[in-house]
């Protein structure tokens, strides 16, 4: 099930569910811990004697945000009882506050007195055992804790302030399924205290005229201890809990507007779509700097696990259109996660390997996360890499220069992390014919040498030299050069297939003999994307006709597949279908389109790809990683942090080629490379 709604500010992010209901809740870290562990957080109401829990089952919801906003704008109306709800739901940009604010308005003639409630299912530090719920008597609230994990709950009416009505107790324990369903008669027992794995109930009572409404609010202060959780309540107090919803509005409308820009042409959706990115980007980054590429734990039925990791292929593209949008302050935190010692870690260096290579990905505090990479194939060690992913770290290095040129920002990357990795990427070369040497696949799915991976490493090599002349290492950036046009000579001696007309997929490895892989790929777009090849190029052009050809779904509502034959959560068995359609594929093509445009009509070509994403998308704004190629559905996770990575990328490539030929005063990013290759 997806997760329609992150909120967030960096070290606190709740996600909502299609049926508005909080299952996933991360402090301190982005990513880690996950307190709900992906049980629901529900919402209850009861009227005259009726029970309803608040799921699309009884109620007809719609899920937004506030217009440019990180605050939910969710109404909810029931079949039978007669009230509406809108809800605002904030985490504040400054404090680990979550603030819900639920409007009840009254439809019926006479008076109501409904009861709302709010159940909390908290597994403190990622388990549910040895968990404690009590009453806070002082503060008239309860609190969930375990070691330095505090979370304290109040809410407030027009007339009352803090809890009255709650209970506690046992859940998923000895055949309890918790203690939400004590709310079902409309009354809360008021245990003041429950041990091991525990929940809790906030109850609020109102009375509401005919056709009037009351506005009510629930807070949740998170914090390592009891004295930091009640200083925060008391600043909820304080400000007012209302206070506190606008001030999150007005501060993230004040975020998004550094990404304006000159939208003429583009559709209001498309645009709109751009800035709704560019908030839940901010979501799923880690004010350390990691950014995650999702936080959605349905997706552990496949294999237990979560995508709650940084990829640094993910980081760095993301990083890169984030900091062409207007955020170099986030992209630098992400560099800085990458390339320099943070004391928060208690690593004894960057997290670059000893070798000089990332590893597949990381967890948010920058230890290695988990892996299925092997380091061993028959007798053979080998390095569980994408080599992708080193290589675009570098290029992410050189592209905030490029934007900034800010010389003082970036010199502490180059020495410990630029150096050490493009000499990996120098190192890390078949004798024979130059390519690099095999690693796995952006797809992590097999082995190999990639014309994606190669088309990076060629990026990575001329960023480092572009980087090497900046800091007056001559010689260095001479054989960064040098190596770049030699790997792309290689490619095409040895990745382009003359009888095919265009570039293979890669080189497999079997039974020690190299074998092309000319499966079609979506990653093939790449070579435009990252290595730099011209557009226009006759075999790049054939390329790019094959990848359409292919990989275009041509059924349903169409979409870009990742290659022939994925099998990766495959919704439908058919030869017809290449493999579901997939955000970021779509995307890039859309990109090659604007990369290959040479007039307006040829640059409008982009527009129904751009469209096609904006489409995809759930009510709220967010994106999945994959669709179902006949229903469009939603699959697999959401939101995908790449997919908004690449829908921001490619909606400001679009705006840039616009302005260049439109004959506007455009000032398009400088080329990459800080050396022309011949």
């Amino acid at each position: 099930m997806p997760r329609d709604l992150p909120i967030g500010n960096g070290t606190l992010l709740a996600a909502f569910d299609f049926d508005f209901q909080l299952r996933d809740f991360y402090y301190p870290r982005v990513g880690k811990e996950n307190h709900a562990l992906g049980y629901p957080w529900r919402f209850g109401v009861w009227l005259d004697g009726e029970f309803s829990w608040l799921n699309r089952q009884n109620w007809r919801l719609h899920l937004d945000y506030v217009p440019d906003a990180l605050v939910t704008d969710v109404s909810a109306t029931h079949t039978r009882l007669p009230l509406r709800l809108r809800f605002h739901d904030a985490i504040d940009h400054e404090k680990n506050i979550l603030i819900r604010q639920v409007r009840v308005q009254n439809l019926s003639p006479r008076p109501l007195a409904p009861r709302l409630f709010f159940h909390a299912d908290i597994n403190a530090l990622e388990n549910e055992i040895g968990d404690t719920v009590f009453f806070d008597p002082k503060n008239a609230s309860l609190i969930h804790y375990k070691g330095p994990r505090y979370f304290l709950m109040s809410c407030a009416t027009s007339t009352s302030l803090g809890v009255t009505h709650f209970s506690t107790g046992s859940k998923r324990h000895h055949g309890l399924e918790g203690t939400w369903r004590d709310a079902e008669n409309g009354e809360l027992g008021g245990n003041p205290i429950s041990q091991g794995s525990v929940d809790s109930v906030i109850g609020m009572h109102l009375t509401i005229e005919p056709k009037q409404e009351e506005v009510c609010h629930y807070w949740m202060a998170v914090g390592t201890n009891y004295s930091e959780v009640e200083e925060l309540h008391r600043q909820v107090a304080q400000i007012g809990p209302e206070r506190l919803i606008e001030r999150n509005i007005d501060y993230w409308r004040h975020w998004v507007a550094a990404s304006e820009r000159d939208f003429t042409g583009l559709p209001p959706e498309l645009v709109a779509m751009y800035k709704r990115s560019l908030l839940v980007l901010r979501t799923q980054i880690d004010n350390g700097g990691a950014v995650i590429a999702a936080n959605d734990t349905d997706i552990r039925q496949f294999n237990q696990d979560t995508y709650s990791y940084m990829w640094p292929r993910d980081g760095a593209i993301v990083s890169q259109a984030i900091d062409r949008a207007g955020y170099g302050s986030v992209s630098q935190r992400f560099l800085q996660f990458c390339t320099v010692k943070a004391r928060s870690f208690n690593y004894s260096a960057s997290i670059l390997d000893e070798t000089g290579f990332l590893m597949h990905k990381y967890n948010p505090d920058g230890s290695v996360g988990s892996s299925w990479q092997p380091w061993l194939d028959g007798e053979e060690m080998l390095f569980p890499i994408q080599e992708d992913e080193t290589a675009l770290v570098i290029w992410a290095i050189w592209n905030h220069y490029l934007i900034h040129r800010d010389i003082e920002v970036i010199r502490p990357f180059y020495r410990p992390f630029v150096e050490q990795a493009a000499d990996f990427l120098l190192s890390f070369r078949d004798d024979k014919t130059g390519l690099p040497l095999p690693s796995f696949d952006l797809w992590e799915e097999r082995r190999g040498i990639f014309t994606y991976t190669t088309a990076t490493v060629i990026g990575g090599l001329k960023a480092a030299a572009g980087l090497a002349a900046l800091f007056h290492e001559e010689e260095r950036a001479r054989v960064y050069a040098q190596a770049a046009q030699e790997i792309a000579e290689a490619m095409n001696e040895h990745l382009y297939c003359p009888h095919e007309g265009r570039y293979a997929r890669g080189i497999l490895i079997k039974d020690g003999e190299q074998v092309r892989d000319t499966t079609v790929d979506a990653s093939l777009l790449g070579l435009v994307l990252f290595g730099d090849y011209d557009p226009l190029d006759a075999r790049v052009v054939r390329t790019v006709q094959a990848v359409e050809e292919r990989l275009w779904v041509k059924m349903g509502h169409g979409g870009l597949a990742r290659y022939e034959g994925d099998d990766y959560q495959r919704a439908i068995s058919s030869s017809a279908v290449a493999g579901n359609p997939w955000v970021v594929c779509t995307l890039w093509l859309a990109q090659y389109r604007i990369a290959a445009a040479r007039d307006m009509e040829s640059l409008e070509q982009a527009l129904p790809l751009l469209m096609w994403a904006v489409e995809r998308a759930l009510p709220s704004g967010v994106l999945p990683e994959q669709v179902h190629p006949q229903t469009g559905e939603c699959l697999s996770i959401s939101p995908l942090t790449w997919s908004h990575g690449t829908l921001v990328a490619a909606v400001l490539d679009y705006v840039e080629k616009a302005q260049s030929l439109d004959g506007r005063n455009a000032q398009p990013l400088p080329a990459l490379a800080g050396y022309e290759m011949g």
